[in-house]
């Protein structure tokens, strides 16, 4: 992260060949630290290999590490042919080296100028800067391309306009070099920016699935799950995926039997291949990694002669101990399809089927919280994008918009009444709107969906009389009569995949919970539409403009009896949301802006506030005879700060502190949290129908803080918050530029330039699964 090195705790900052060398050299047993990054990093080189098994080259670091594990390979063929690669590999001379890369960052930057020319008003300073820099180093290549080698005064003068670090990539000895030549054609390295985690290598790990996920659909992978025979109370995983090809994004749940524990995607894989490692805290299903459970991972994946990309998954947990604040469900109740005896996953396809359950809870519970897990597939992927059903044809019935609104909502009822509701974070997968945007770094939540949760403790003196109760999850838009006047209507298009589950605490005592009956105050909520066309001389429509704006008020109280007497427990939400667009060129052309906030609490202490802003312009132009053609803008955000806890821990409780500076944060307790994720960028699509074959380019800048609150919502003493990981990053057509990551008050930046993939088409661009407007953009042909 932030480079070639990453952070250890306890030993700064050592590239991959430094954590072995002190792996090899450490006496009386591994440093954890050590251990557990020099893992993670094998598991990624594992991948590498298999992706390319008979052409990928070990750098040199990567052949020190899996020299250093040779024990636990054995005389694997895979390894022992790399191990043989590497000693017929020259390097290239540094002279050689410079010119090719020189030669690449000229064609490169070529094609990326127009972001340039778009956007360099609204670039900060260093962006400006860099891409200046850049200027002179195309024009001084095009020079050296064209009249032949280096002259020492162009080369001398070149490298004065540079950077320390960029001078630091630029002339680095040219064993360095030729690695990063080696790595050219290697699998590209892509990540979800999210804060690390704990998951220290003093605890115990276990193999949970080792597949690839060929021809896939409706065969997911079935296997056991059995509790480690060491003590814990804290889990992470570790998922690493790698795949080489064609192929489109896709979308993966895990069950521990009925119960879905991890929602995740693909990203788009090139034909040199793709490599990627995320890790995620479990933590807040101990109750379900205490028992043997069948593990149900579901990737449907399709192959043939176009679409050739396997998915190579390694998923590990790790189990270890902690001193912390996380106080897990003693149970979890899965409302789900309930297929795991048929050794199929249990999502829910809604409308196709209903999602309900009927449950019998325990009686003496004294917390409970339901939790969503959530997303829009095929005809419902681009919700947000949507429009007004009485405009879906006002363009003519040749142009293809999808109605109910482009606003959307999940409601829980519970025995017929409205318990809560979830209002969607618009996830764009790795295939969406233009897949350019989403190299290497991935959209926000694409790699972990995260769940929405809703407390549900109000209705504890109902669950308490033994008897069966009856969960419900609905997925509800707008429709409207074209006069402005609105409704909510379940009459969606296909598909969401749901689940939900119900996390219960027990009382120490057997006595049953008890208490008033919820008094729920639940209005409908407001709806204001507006739409108006522009029509031309000759009557057809020219443009459509369309407004949406829904605020929604609920509140759900009640009284339970206690040892200590009579206790409030309440939860309120108050949400708002306004969406707004544009569409022109009979549909081809929109330009939207959207905003969803909210807030939820309960009387204990629980508190959280959010916002989503989304931007998206988009233009694609699909004549019967030619290229099709997508170019697009992009800005979208994924804010909140929460107090207290529901199902699953607060951010701060999971941060990997051993990354912090040791004088800082000492105590590691905070009320709450703070985080803020903003993504912008802009890409372009092209399919050419005679070659068969689609290609793309983009540019991304992503922004992510998490903060430790020091005080409650409200507190008369409020001490601020305390940053505990930051970072900037930059990518341009699969390239890191700029990378900025700081750890608590340690900053660590490196401003770099990489010299792009040299497997691109002859326009510079790189290719992508070949799809329709309309599984791109939500409108349009398919």
């Amino acid at each position: 992260m932030g480079g070639n090195t990453e952070y250890i705790a306890g030993h700064g900052y050592l590239s991959l060949g430094q954590a072995v060398h002190v792996a090899q050299n450490s006496e009386g047993g591994v440093d954890q630290h050590i251990a557990q990054f020099l893992e993670k990093r094998l598991a990624e080189v594992w991948s590498k290999l298999n992706v390319q098994p008979q052409t990928y080259i070990l750098p040199s670091d990567e052949f020190a590490l899996m020299n250093y594990y040779r024990t636990r390979f054995g005389d694997n063929e895979i390894v022992r042919n790399a191990t043989k690669r590497l000693g017929t590999y020259r390097t290239i001379p540094l002279t050689t080296e410079f010119t090719a890369f020189c030669a690449v960052v000229n064609r490169y930057w070529s094609g990326m100028m127009y972001f340039q020319e778009q956007r360099s008003n609204a670039m900060p300073a260093w962006r400006n800067e860099v891409l200046s820099k850049v200027e002179m180093l195309k024009a001084s290549t095009a020079a050296v391309v064209s009249n032949g080698p280096f002259r020492p005064v162009s080369l001398f003068l070149m490298l004065m306009t540079l950077s320390q670090s960029t001078l630091a990539f630029l002339t680095t000895p040219a064993q360095s070099l030729s690695s990063r030549a080696t790595n050219d054609s290697s699998p590209l390295q892509c990540l979800q920016v999210a804060p690390p985690i704990r998951s220290p290598s003093g605890g115990c790990q276990q193999m949970l699935m080792v597949h690839t996920f060929a021809y896939s659909y409706g065969q997911p992978f079935v296997g056991d799950y059995i509790p480690p025979n060491c003590d814990f109370n804290r889990v992470s995983f570790n998922f690493t995926v790698s795949s080489a090809g064609r192929q489109f994004d896709r979308l993966a749940l895990m069950f521990f039997d009925d119960t879905e524990i991890f929602r995740t995607s693909t990203a788009e894989p090139t034909e040199t291949g793709i490599v990627w490692t995320y890790e995620k805290d479990m933590s807040n299903y101990l109750s379900l990694f205490q028992k043997q459970q069948k593990i149900i991972f579901d990737l449907g994946n399709i192959i043939d002669d176009t679409y050739t990309g396997l998915w190579y998954t390694t998923l590990t947990a790790n189990f270890f101990t902690a001193e912390d604040m996380i106080q897990p469900a003693d149970m979890i109740v899965p409302i789900s399809a309930r297929r795991s005896l048929e050794n199929m996953p249990s999502g829910f396809v809604v409308p196709d089927t209903s999602a309900v359950n009927t449950l019998v809870l325990p009686q003496n519970a004294k917390k409970a919280v339901f939790s969503i897990s959530s997303c829009g597939q095929a005809a419902e992927e681009f919700w947000w994008s949507n429009v007004l059903s009485s405009d879906t044809h006002a363009f003519g019935n040749d142009t293809t918009l999808y109605g109910h609104s482009p606003f959307r909502e999940l409601q829980l009822f519970i025995d017929g009444y409205m318990a809560g509701v979830a209002w969607p974070f618009p996830v764009i997968f790795t295939g969406g709107v233009v897949p350019g945007f989403w190299r290497p770094i991935v959209g926000i939540d694409a790699f972990d969906l995260r769940e929405d949760e809703i407390d549900i403790t109000p209705f504890l003196p109902l669950f308490s009389d033994g008897k069966n109760h009856t969960f419900e999850i609905r997925v509800v838009g707008i429709d409207d009569n074209g006069h402005g006047n609105g409704n909510l209507t379940s009459a969606i298009e296909s598909n969401w995949v749901v689940t939900g589950k119900v996390f219960v605490w027990l009382d120490t005592t057997t006595n049953r919970t008890t208490g008033t009956f919820p008094q729920i105050r639940a209005p409908a909520p407001s709806i204001k539409l507006a739409s108006t066309t522009q029509q031309s001389g000759n009557g057809t429509v020219d443009a459509l403009d369309y407004s949406i704006q829904v605020s929604r008020y609920l509140h759900v109280e009640t009284i339970l009896n206690t040892l200590r007497g009579p206790k409030a427990v309440t939860w309120t939400q108050n949400l708002t949301f306004s969406n707004s667009g544009t569409l022109s060129n009979q549909g081809n052309d929109q330009v939207m802006r959207q905003l969803t906030t909210g807030t939820s609490s309960t009387f204990a202490g629980y508190y959280r506030t959010f916002e989503y802003p989304l931007q998206v312009t988009s233009f694609y132009n699909a004549p019967a005879v030619g290229n099709l053609t997508i170019n697009a803008t992009m800005g979208r955000g994924k804010n909140f700060r929460q107090s207290g806890d529901l199902a699953f821990p607060n951010e701060w409780k999971t941060f990997d502190y051993s990354r912090l500076p040791s004088t800082i944060y000492g105590n590691r307790t905070f009320f709450g949290s703070d985080t803020k994720n903003w993504q912008n960028g802009t890409a372009a699509y092209v399919s050419d129908p005679v070659q068969k074959k689609s290609f793309g380019y983009g540019s991304t800048e992503q922004q992510y803080s998490l903060s430790g609150v020091s005080a409650r919502p409200g507190a008369v003493v409020q001490y601020g918050t305390k940053e505990l990981y930051r970072r900037h990053i930059v990518v341009a057509n699969y390239s890191i530029i700029y990378d900025e990551e700081s750890f608590g008050d340690q900053v660590r930046a490196q401003l770099k330039y990489d010299a792009p993939s040299l497997t691109v088409s002859a326009d510079g661009m790189h290719e992508f699964a070949k799809k329709g407007v309309g599984a791109m953009l939500g409108r349009g042909p398919v």
